[in-house]
């Protein structure tokens, strides 16, 4: 007998709890279906404007591609531009100590050649003229002229590329008497001479 009490007792409890679960599953059910319509519904909508958004989207994309290069190039410039600077100033730097380098070489080769005994470019013009003048004071005493071949004119002379030999010329007795021969002199006597 208790146990069919205890069986009844477990029938009445359960009753109420089946109601219970038959309407939460009701609710679940309907809440679910709805669920899946609201889902049919957007599938649906987007499929419908699916290419209007696409379209949408794609030139979206296009604008900012657009604004993107337009960056990319404007930043490329400015380094392009700070670039060639840099290079401009490398290369002038260049140039300055190039242009040290070799004034510093001309000086030092001047002053070997100095101490050589060589003459400078300066030196060669200064003895040409020269002996133009005495050539020219040889043709004003009545001297034998000399051929036009023996003398060079100035278009036909070039400074460093042939070296005449010391021949003297022979002079008249008038001339002889009246200059006297001078030495080669060299060029740190000579300048301070001029000074």
């Amino acid at each position: 007998m208790v146990k069919k009490l205890q069986k009844m007792a477990q029938k009445q409890a359960a009753a109420p709890a089946s109601l219970l679960d038959n309407q939460l599953a009701q609710t679940i059910k309907d809440s679910a279906q709805q669920i899946w319509l609201a889902g049919l519904g957007a599938f649906a909508k987007a499929q419908g404007e699916g290419t209007k958004v696409f379209e949408t989207l794609i030139k979206e994309g296009t604008s900012l591609h657009r604004k993107t290069q337009a960056v990319a190039g404007e930043r490329l410039g400015d380094v392009a531009g700070k670039m060639t600077a840099m290079a401009g100033e490398v290369g002038s730097k260049a140039n300055a100590q190039w242009d040290k380098l070799e004034g510093i070489f001309e000086e030092r080769t001047a002053r070997a050649l100095s101490k050589l005994g060589v003459p400078t470019a300066k030196d060669v013009a200064a003895l040409s003229e020269r002996v133009d003048a005495l050539a020219a004071a040889v043709a004003r005493l009545g001297g034998p002229s000399a051929p036009s071949s023996a003398v060079p004119t100035k278009s036909a002379r070039k400074p460093a590329a042939r070296r005449k030999t010391a021949t003297p010329a022979p002079a008249p007795a008038d001339a002889a008497a009246t200059e006297t021969p001078r030495k080669r002199v060299s060029r740190k006597t000579s300048a301070a001479g001029k000074a």
